[in-house]
């Protein structure tokens, strides 16, 4: 999961305050719009989705009553129940903010703020969208890539049926799943495919990356918060344990969630009830776990990274997923399946695979295992330009013990060297992501964006 949000929108008429909006938000957003008028962004809503937005309550002449701002609000909630939005008002308005707020906002900071509760309060506000649009989103992400009516997880290898036979044995209990696995090799497709067919499936999935997750922020994602719990804590927040009440929590990366918070989770399961920070009284949950990693076995097995008691807790049943080397006989399945679908998505026409290239492909190790594979599929679609599908249109790395199509090292293409460099560093950390992150001088965060960008 990406660390940065996509969009946010400023809708505030002083030039000055979006100016200051726009500044404080610029690291944590790819882009931020301003707009003078919520008319203005009622337009936006028709064509966009923005993962937070900023809204001033008075824009008439001389109004505080904050009327027009509310009337906005309603309208904006109407076209998007969804929608993150944090109240921007003034010092002494508090009662308008809570109006706000039972309208459905979901935060509010007051003039003038720091930037970094302007900050914390607009990122827990898109956090808390993205928990809510999870279920929606991966559901739709998976009914591209899967026949309709068909479980996503492609292919026919013995590996294969055997995860099949996994999920639909562990799916319809409440038993929590571990599921194993290097990157790319569709741990989230699993999580998916286990709630769809569970009996909580009635209401959405919830997800989050803790490798992502900041250490001081990991309270306040996983259990909430009240108002005034900490800085920047401007109203009550609800966790992701408590928004997943009744249905799934799915924890990615759960191998590099530091081994001093592990009691705080271990806790809240053996309990089944969670404490905000800076409540006094426990919050009943009924949650079911299904947590991924990319850390091998052993490392889960060492008791000074990670807490024995907490892996018991999550691998009641545990599935791993084979890498894409080890099942390469689905590779041509899989292959065949992409092509389909990114030949209607890009309106391309069919092409054949002739042999030669198939088994090229066939016998290449694959490190971002499907996701790289779909990746190289969906650029073949978009670049072949014969009647059939040519080697050259699978831009695959030289690595060694691989037959792929080389590629030359002098080469100065800067992507093209950024790719190896990530996928060598990946490669001698065994695809710990941390280790790798290290090596390259990078945030988790940044090469996780690097390795989209490239399809790893």
């Amino acid at each position: 999961m990406d660390s940065k949000f996509n969009l946010a929108v400023v809708v505030d008429d002083d030039p000055d305050i979006a100016l200051a909006a726009r500044l404080a938000l610029r690291d944590q957003f790819a882009r931020i719009v301003s707009l003078q008028s919520p008319a203005e962004l009622l337009k936006l809503l028709d064509q966009e989705s923005p993962d937070a937005i900023l809204l001033d309550l008075n824009f008439e002449r001389g109004a505080t009553d904050g009327r027009e701002g509310l009337d906005y609000l309603n309208r904006i909630m109407a076209k998007d129940p969804d929608s993150a939005v944090v109240i921007i008002t003034a010092h002494g308005a508090v009662s308008i903010a809570v109006d706000a707020l039972k309208r459905g906002a979901s935060d509010f900071v007051a003039k003038p703020w720091s930037n970094e509760r302007l900050a914390a309060t607009v990122r827990s506000a898109a956090s808390l969208r993205r928990s809510r649009v999870d279920a929606r989103v991966e559901r739709g992400r998976a009914s591209e890539l899967a026949p309709s009516g068909e479980t996503p997880l492609l292919g026919k290898t013995d590996a294969m049926q055997r995860v099949r036979t996994l999920i639909e044995r562990a799916a319809p209990t409440d038993a929590n799943v571990l599921i194993l696995g290097e990157n790319g090799t569709g741990k989230e497709i699993v999580a998916r495919e286990i709630h769809r067919l569970s009996r909580r499936s009635a209401h959405p999935m919830v997800s989050i990356d803790l490798g992502a997750t900041s250490e001081s922020l990991f309270e306040s994602e996983l259990f909430g918060h009240v108002k005034g719990a900490f800085t920047g804590a401007a109203g009550e927040r609800i966790g992701r344990l408590k928004a997943a009440d009744k249905s799934t929590l799915f924890l990615d990366e759960i191998g590099n969630l530091p081994l001093h918070l592990q009691p705080k989770l271990l806790t809240a399961l053996e309990q089944r009830q969670v404490v905000p920070v800076g409540a006094n009284r426990p919050v009943a949950i009924d949650v079911r776990i299904v947590a991924a990693t990319n850390a091998s076995g052993d490392t889960l097995a060492d008791e000074t990274r990670f807490r024995q008691d907490l892996l018991f807790r999550l691998n009641t049943i545990e599935i791993h997923l084979p890498p894409l080397r080890e099942r390469r006989e689905d590779i041509p399945l899989l292959l065949d399946h992409y092509f389909g679908i990114y030949a209607r998505k890009y309106d391309r026409p069919e092409r054949q695979m002739p042999p030669t290239v198939r088994d090229i492909l066939a016998k290449h190790d694959w490190p971002g295992n499907v996701r790289a594979l779909r990746h190289a599929a969906e650029r073949a679609v978009i670049m072949a330009d014969g009647v059939n599908y040519r080697i050259e249109d699978f831009p695959l790395p030289s690595r060694p013990g691989a037959s792929a199509v080389p590629i030359a090292t002098e080469s100065l293409n800067l992507d093209q060297l950024e790719k190896q460099m990530i996928e060598r560093a990946l490669r001698m950390h065994h695809f710990n992501i941390s280790l790798a992150a290290t090596e390259l001088g990078l945030s988790r965060g940044a090469l996780y964006r690097r390795m989209e960008k490239h399809g790893l």
